[in-house]
C-alpha cells in the first residue's frame, strides 16, 4: 500500500530535521507509542500499542534511518512483529524543503503487512494505515506549531 503527503511547518527548515531526528519528538508523534530508544546514527527499537479492527497487538520493532541528506531528505524504514496479530514493515522517504513561513514536509510511504492483520481487507488496512500517518503527522506539527485553538482565525 501506498500513501503520500505534504504539511507545511511554521519552522524553519533546520528545526523540523532536528526534530525528525529527536526520539522523544518521534515517540510523542506516534500512535500508540509506549517506548522508543536509540539514536538516529544506531538506529531506533519501539513499541506500539495498536487496535486494528477486531486485532490488538503490542508490535516491537526497530527503525532505521537511511540515505540521509541532511537536513533535506531520508528514508526511514520500520519492521515490527506482533505476535499472532502479525508483522508489519514500511518504508517512507521524507523530504524538506524551504517556502514562504516554514517548511514543506511532504512524504511517501510504502507499508505492508502479514498474519492476521493481512486477514482483515484491504479497505480495512488501508483505512487504518492512513488514519495512523495522519495522526503521526499531525503530532508531529503540533510538536513543532505548538497546539492549534480552532476558533482562533489564522493571523
Amino acid at each position: 500500500m501506498d500513501l503520500s503527503g505534504t504539511r507545511i511547518l511554521m519552522a524553519d527548515r533546520a528545526t523540523v530535521w532536528t526534530h525528525l531526528n529527536d526520539a522523544d519528538t518521534l515517540a510523542s508523534a506516534i500512535p500508540g507509542c509506549e517506548s522508543l530508544t536509540g539514536s538516529p546514527e544506531e538506529g531506533f527499537e519501539a513499541v506500539v500499542k495498536q487496535k486494528v479492527g477486531p486485532v490488538k497487538a503490542k508490535f516491537k520493532g526497530k527503525v532505521t534511518l537511511s540515505d540521509i541528506v541532511a537536513p533535506e531528505s531520508y528514508t526511514i524504514t520500520g519492521e515490527g512483529t506482533g505476535g499472532v496479530a502479525g508483522f508489519a514493515k514500511g518504508a517512507a522517504q521524507v523530504r524538506l524543503a524551504e517556502v514562504e513561513g516554514g517548511t514543506e514536509l511532504s512524504y511517501t510511504v510504502d507499508a505492508k503487512v502479514g498474519g492476521k492483520l493481512a486477514q482483515l481487507g484491504g479497505r480495512i488496512i488501508d483505512s487504518f494505515a492512513r488514519k495512523m500517518a495522519d495522526q503521526f503527522f499531525d503530532n508531529f506539527q503540533a510538536q513543532i506549531d505548538g497546539p492549534t485553538d480552532p476558533d482562533t482565525p489564522p493571523s
